[in-house]
Formats: C-alpha cells, structure tokens, sequence
C-alpha cells in the first residue's frame, strides 16, 4: 500500500480516503469525530450522498454508533441483513447497501471518531476478508492523530504563557490582544478537528458608579476580586482574560454545551457568594460557527441581560415613587437611571 501524502492528521486522512476508495470503490468514504451527541465528517472522498466536510448527523442514529459499541460488525456487504444497522435512524434518510466502520481512537484508546464507508448497493461477502487492511490504516490514522495531539498540548502549555505584551498589568490575565490571538489559534484547532467549545463574558455592573463614587482604587480593586473569582471557578485548561475595563472571557475547550452551563452556574454562584454584581452571557460551538461567532453570541446575551437587569431596577424604582408622590408626563424631575 502506499503511504498517505503528508504527515499531519488531516493530509494522512485525506491520503487513505483516496487509497481506500480506489482500493474496494465504495461510494463515499468518510472520517469522522465523535463528539457529543453528534457524528461530525472530517474529511470525505465522494460525492455519491451530497456529504461534505462539518456535515453532522445524530451519534445515535448513525451506523458507526452502533458499530463502535460493538452491536454490529465493521463489514456489513448486505446492511440490510444486519437488525442493529437496518434498524439505525441514518438508513431511513439515504439508501445504504453495504457499510464498513472501524473506530479512530485517542492514544488512551477512547473514541475519537470513525474510518467509514457507504455504498448503495450490497457487496460481495468476500469484502468481510479485508477487514484487517481497514483497521491497519485506522491504526495508522489513530497514531498520527495522537503524535498530533501530544504536539498541540505542548504548543498549548507554551502559548498561555503571555508576554508582557498579551499580560493586562492590573490582574495578570490576558489582555484584549492575547484573547484576540487565543481565538484565532484554537478557532483553526476547533475547525480541524471539530473540537467542542464554548465562550463564557462577564460584564461588571455599576464599575463606573463605584469608581465615581469611592475612587479608582475601589474599583481595581474590585477587578482584581473578579478576576481571582472566575480563575477559581474555570477548569484548568480553560483560557480567562479581561477584555476592556469591566469585561471578561472565558475560552472553554473541550467545552459542549452541558459543560458550559455547568461552569457559568458555578461562576454565577461564586460572584453573588464574593458580593460582585455582574452581568453574563454564554455561546457553545456547533461545528458551523467559529469562535468569533460565539463571542459576539455570548455578547449578545450578556447585554441582553444586563439591559433586562436595568429595566426590572427602573420599574422597581417607578413603582417606589409613585407611591410617595406623583409628577406630570412632562416633568423634568423623572429619576435618571444612570449607566452602569
């Protein structure tokens, strides 16, 4: 067999798809990543069915779902022989004869995704015989993924690292410029390997009345407070930096969206716990957004809340005095709300 062009995962994978095509000239053949609920394509070789790279479909109605949990074998040349397979949500949308599966695995044998084939019609028994040929190239791919991973793990450790540059002096987390470049290098690492994640803000309310009202060093020092706060309340390998004056991101990776209520929950619960007013917002990745995408989603709710915050106080603040005394529609002396 010829080797695979290139070395990383996504050239290796590319190079077998073609090999294996050529090799048993099924329709289409397909890696996949597992992740969550759903089974995401990678890299696809054929265009019998329409699929493209990030097509995703439900993990559960999928025939590698069935295959990995080892409910049915990894050649089927008549899927419709097979119950586990005939029976898969995925076989009733496109017409499916016969199936090879075999799984991608991380280097501690946990399930990455999958080395699949479809073709519409059922073949011959003796493609069963091939088998050890498909897993040998799933064994190769699962090896280069995982010298990948063990290099992005390494190149990760080093680029949260900031220099002083990316360092906001005031409490020693990533600046503005250090979150931007965060983005852009884990955005390319979520698109290559349809990585889970979500974009945590928080948004300070009334720093500016604080700063007005008791002084500047208050309010650092209130910044400084919300910092230590979120940084207890965030995994490990979570990214947090303050974005502009009253504002913070957290940068989840792996990060599905369950993960990501769970840690803004925890955090919500810490800020009130510290005493700190705070607005936030949340936005987990599917894999047709990019990281900047989530952001301005999770802007978007924050803000959403905190103008729901305003307008619940001012009503409340209404409703007070139109109890003590009543002005006219047109009076001058309606309370300011302020901003916070």
């Amino acid at each position: 067999m010829d080797q695979p062009e290139g070395t990383d995962f996504s050239s290796a994978a590319r190079g077998a798809l073609r090999y294996l095509r050529s090799r048993f000239g099924f329709d289409l053949w397909m890696v996949t990543r597992a992740e969550g609920d759903e089974s995401i394509v990678l890299e696809a070789e054929g265009d019998r069915y329409g699929i493209v790279p990030y097509t995703s479909f439900k993990w559960a109605d999928s025939f590698c779902s069935r295959m990995a949990a080892g409910r049915a074998p990894r050649i089927a040349p008549d899927l419709a022989s097979i119950p586990a397979y005939a029976s898969a949500g995925l076989g009733r949308g496109i017409s499916i004869g016969a199936y090879i599966g075999v799984p991608l695995t991380y280097q501690d044998g946990a399930l990455f995704g999958t080395l699949c084939a479809f073709d519409s019609n059922p073949q011959p028994q003796a493609i069963e015989d091939d088998l050890p040929l498909v897993e040998m190239v799933a064994k190769m791919l699962s090896g280069v993924l995982a010298a990948e991973l063990r290099a992005v793990n390494a190149e990760r450790q080093k680029e949260r690292n900031p220099t002083e540059a990316e360092t906001d002096t005031l409490t020693d987390l990533l600046n503005r410029h250090g979150w931007d470049r965060m983005l852009q290098i884990e955005g390319e690492r979520c698109r290559r390997y349809c990585n889970s994640a979500f974009v945590v803000l928080v948004d300070l309310d009334g720093l500016q009345k604080i700063n007005e009202s008791l002084g500047q060093s208050a309010g650092d020092k209130l910044i400084r407070r919300t910092a230590k706060v979120l940084c207890k309340n965030v995994r490990e390998t979570d990214v947090v930096a303050r974005l502009a004056g009253d504002k913070f991101g957290i940068l989840g990776i792996p990060g599905n969206p369950a993960t990501a209520e769970l840690i803004l929950g925890h955090i919500r619960k810490a800020l009130e716990r510290a005493g700190i007013r705070a607005s936030a917002g949340m936005a987990a990745r599917v894999p047709a957004l990019q990281l900047g995408e989530l952001w301005v989603e999770a802007d978007q709710q924050m803000y959403g809340e905190k103008t729901a915050r305003k307008l619940r106080a001012t009503a409340g603040n209404l409703r007070r005095i139109s109890r003590s005394q009543t002005f006219p529609l047109d009076s001058a002396f309606w309370p300011e709300t302020g901003n916070d």
